[in-house]
Order: structure tokens, then sequence, then C-alpha cells
């Protein structure tokens, strides 16, 4: 499964995500994204998935090339996008919290995959 998901900066901080109970890897932490549809590019996948779940524009600045992960249950391939935020409020449609962190206050979240990309 192709996932994308955003590294979104709003200087100086990060956005990050928290899953509701009812998604897979409840309550987890996570960097906003979602699944490649078919007939999609990854870039236009994370666009809209954010404006989808988070209501926000962004604008994508770089990608960070691929890589596969695998949870207990189930295999994915990561792509991963450094963006900015544009503009929006917002408003959550899946995700139970959300949080702008620094980058240090990052490393104490129970995170839904383990691999910090920075």
């Amino acid at each position: 499964m192709l996932v994308t998901c955003a590294i979104i900066i709003h200087s100086p901080k990060v956005l990050v995500t928290q899953r509701s109970e009812w998604m897979k890897l409840p309550l987890k932490w996570e960097f906003p994204g979602g699944k490649i549809e078919a007939n999609e590019s990854a870039e236009d996948c994370i666009v809209r998935e954010i404006k989808e779940e988070l209501n926000i524009d962004i604008k994508l600045v770089q990608a960070l090339g691929s890589f596969p992960y695998s949870y207990e249950t189930f295999n994915i391939t990561l792509i991963p996008y450094i963006a900015t935020y544009v503009s929006g409020e917002i408003k959550l449609a899946e995700h139970k919290d959300y949080k702008w962190l620094s980058k240090e206050e990052l490393f104490a979240l129970d995170w839904a995959l383990q691999i910090f990309l920075f």
C-alpha cells in the first residue's frame, strides 16, 4: 500500500495529528496523510488528503523519497513530503487531536511509525 504524509511546517512549529480510537493504530501520533488512489500522483494525494482531513492548504517543498515499513499486520511504502502551511483553519475530519510542536517536542509522542525523518 502506498501512503503519503506531510511534515507541515509553520515556523517554527510542525503539525502532528493523533489518530482516532476507531482508526488502525488508535491514538498514535503521525504526520498527516493518506493512501494514494488509483491514477493519482503522490503529490496530488498528499495535497488532497490534507485538505480533506484537516481543511488546510499546503505547499509542497521537498519530497523525501520513499521507504517500506512493516507493521505487525500490514505493510506500507511511505512517501513523505516537507510542506509549508499556506491557509485555512484546521477542522479535524478523522483525527482525534492535533498539535503544533517544536522539533524537540516531537520525540515525546507515541508515534504510529517509529522512524523519524529528521
